[in-house]
């Protein structure tokens, strides 16, 4: 039986999400492996993640310009040697419960993970299968330090690999798979029951709005985008789902009463049945976050990209844009404008679907684990 050692960090659903479907599908189709999962910075100290896991949902939701400084001075320079030089520091903890496990792979979906690990194996502590699942759609230096002691990169995107081999990376340890998902994206529904469970009207087209995010930002201009959709689509639908956040989903619920519309939108809270939802959407106005981004595509969405944070946020919302499968509603445009040109051509919302196909990767997970477990 080998053993398989899955490392995420709590900065961010994208990196745990991703973690789980790998673990999820090894456990699902290779019986002769046993699979652990674990967050690395709890290991290493709980007091330490609390307060850096803490300290990055503050600065993104409350200074997120500050935050985008922050991860962009990250890829070099002093920012970039304090954060390399604490994860040697921290290796060793991190070193004492590897042993423990013994495990033939490690999968990474967070670049602290790498750091440490690549560390140790360059050190000689760990010989064993290093992969590193980059979560979002552009290139981070963070996430490739010490590269040269990983076995395999897993990239969302062809440029994204092309940008990798620039920095040093060889070509052949790069694999262009898509970030992982729920298998349930691969799910064949029944438009008609989907319809019926959300009481919603099967000959009206359906906006799927994620207006709550991990920290409910921009609520005022979140509500306003709503607000449009209500004044300038009468004849769509629109579930808007709030996620966690309680503020954002009584604004939702004071507009659509003020709008007297609670006939043609459902707003939901935390909800499980996003692949079910995206399976009925014409679009998805939502952040460009990478694990949202990531499903949107497997099911063809065009999309309205909004609030993302800068830094990884934007970087994804740049290539969304770049390649032709939404827009970005920025801060300086005109929202009426933006929305209603966005829904003004069948032509360039079948355009944007297209494309959308074009990049998704629905078989990402199994991809990935058929290339590590098989290698």
């Amino acid at each position: 039986m080998k053993k398989v050692l899955i490392f995420y960090a709590s900065y961010g659903g994208g990196h745990l999400s991703a973690a789980k479907s790998i673990k999820q599908h090894i456990e699902e189709n290779y019986k002769d492996f046993e699979v652990e999962m674990t967050d690395c910075m709890k290991i290493i100290n709980k007091t330490i993640d609390k307060l850096t896991t803490g300290a990055y949902r503050e600065m993104a939701k409350k200074a997120p310009k500050l935050w985008g400084k922050f991860y962009s001075g990250s890829q070099k320079g002093v920012l970039s040697k304090i954060s390399k030089d604490s994860n040697k520091l921290m290796a060793g903890r991190l070193y004492k419960f590897i042993v423990s496990i013994k495990p033939d792979y490690i999968i990474s979906t967070h670049p602290f993970s790498s750091q440490m690990v690549n560390y140790l194996k360059r050190k000689g502590k760990l010989n064993c299968y290093l992969a590193t699942i980059m979560t979002d759609f552009a290139m981070h230096k963070q996430w490739l330090i010490g590269h040269e002691n990983t076995n395999a990169f897993f990239v969302s995107n062809e440029l994204m690999k092309q940008d990798i081999v620039k920095y040093g990376v060889p070509e052949e340890k790069i694999y262009v798979t898509g970030i992982p998902m729920s298998s349930r994206f691969l799910n064949e529904f029944k438009k008609e029951e989907i319809f019926e469970s959300f009481n919603l009207d099967i000959n009206k087209k359906v906006i799927l709005f994620f207006g709550g995010g991990e920290f409910g930002l921009g609520k005022d201009r979140t509500v306003q985008v709503l607000r449009i959709l209500l004044e300038k689509l009468p004849n769509y639908q629109i579930v808007a789902v709030s996620g966690k956040n309680e503020i954002m989903k009584q604004a939702f619920e004071e507009l659509v009463s003020n709008y007297l519309a609670e006939n043609r939108v459902r707003i939901l809270g935390f909800t499980d049945k996003v692949p079910e939802l995206m399976h009925i959407a014409c679009c998805v106005v939502t952040k460009p976050g990478g694990l949202t981004t990531t499903e949107s595509l497997a099911s063809e969405l065009p999309m309205i990209i909004i609030n993302p944070i800068p830094g990884q946020e934007e970087e994804n919302a740049e290539f969304l844009e770049k390649n032709g499968v939404g827009v970005w509603l920025k801060n300086k445009d005109n929202m009426e404008e933006v929305i209603t040109n966005f829904f003004s051509s069948e032509e360039n919302l079948l355009k944007m679907k297209e494309n959308a196909k074009k990049l998704a990767r629905k078989n990402s997970t199994a991809e990935i684990c058929k290339t590590i477990l098989k290698d």
